[in-house]
């Protein structure tokens, strides 16, 4: 008896889709592996520059917190006492009046900048003072008025910058606190300036936008007819071992 075998179609069928998914999964084996490679390393690649990024930040975060927020130079205060009387030989018991600044000295830059508070016993107004060495000038803005007053640097009452420091480094102590008298000085308007970007970096920057004025000294025996006529505010200062008094004048 002959025995008759059929095979099935669907068998036949099933065994290509094997070879094929096999074959197909063969293939794409190697592009997965390649591609997994690559993702990882776009991650690491990503993840070093988002660290370098954030380095610079902080770097540069902290270079400005230093230049805005730390100070460039040191500010001194100091403090006189003066004698205001004129006629000091009548006085048996001479009135010392007190008067602070303070004075942020730039060695290198051959400026002084005087700061002048508000006085607690005297008429005199608040005032910012600039000192240039360099240019041989001084400004003052009289804080209460909002006007500049520029005049060439009078190097017989002002200190140059390195013994200004060593002045104020001993006044800063406290222990040093000296009895001195007042020196007069008279200054008048003699022109306005309007443009004050030729006085140098310092003097722009304290008279930009305000009324500036030239002034010059005044003889003293020519100007005592005018003196009650006159508006003339006064600024009391030290940038040396007494205190000035100078008083400016409009014509």
């Amino acid at each position: 008896m002959v025995k008759i075998a059929f095979s099935s179609p669907f068998a036949q069928k099933d065994e290509p889709k094997k070879d094929a998914a096999e074959a197909l999964v063969a293939d794409k084996d190697p592009e997965i592996a390649t591609h997994g490679n690559e993702n990882s390393s776009g991650r690491c690649l990503l993840t070093l520059l988002g660290l370098a990024f954030i380095l610079a930040g902080v770097v540069v975060g902290g270079a400005c917190i230093y230049k805005y927020f730390m100070p460039k130079h040191k500010v001194y205060r100091g403090e006189m006492c003066y004698f205001e009387n004129e006629n000091q030989d009548r006085a048996l018991e001479p009135y010392f009046l007190p008067i602070a600044e303070e004075a942020d000295i730039r060695e290198d830059d051959n400026i002084a900048i005087i700061d002048v508070p508000v006085p607690k016993f005297s008429d005199s107004d608040p005032a910012a003072i600039v000192h240039d060495f360099d240019r041989l000038l001084t400004a003052y803005l009289d804080l209460q008025l909002g006007n500049c007053y520029v005049i060439p640097l009078n190097t017989s009452i002002v200190m140059p910058p390195r013994n200004l420091m060593d002045l104020f480094a001993k006044l800063a102590t406290g222990s040093y606190l000296p009895q001195t008298y007042l020196v007069r000085e008279e200054m008048v308007v003699t022109e306005e300036i309007d443009n004050v970007s030729d006085l140098g970096i310092f003097i722009y920057q304290l008279c930009v936008g305000k009324e500036t004025f030239r002034l010059q000294r005044r003889d003293q025996r020519a100007g005592l007819q005018k003196r009650s006529a006159e508006n003339c505010p006064t600024i009391r200062h030290f940038e040396n071992s007494f205190v000035v008094e100078t008083k400016i004048c409009h014509q």
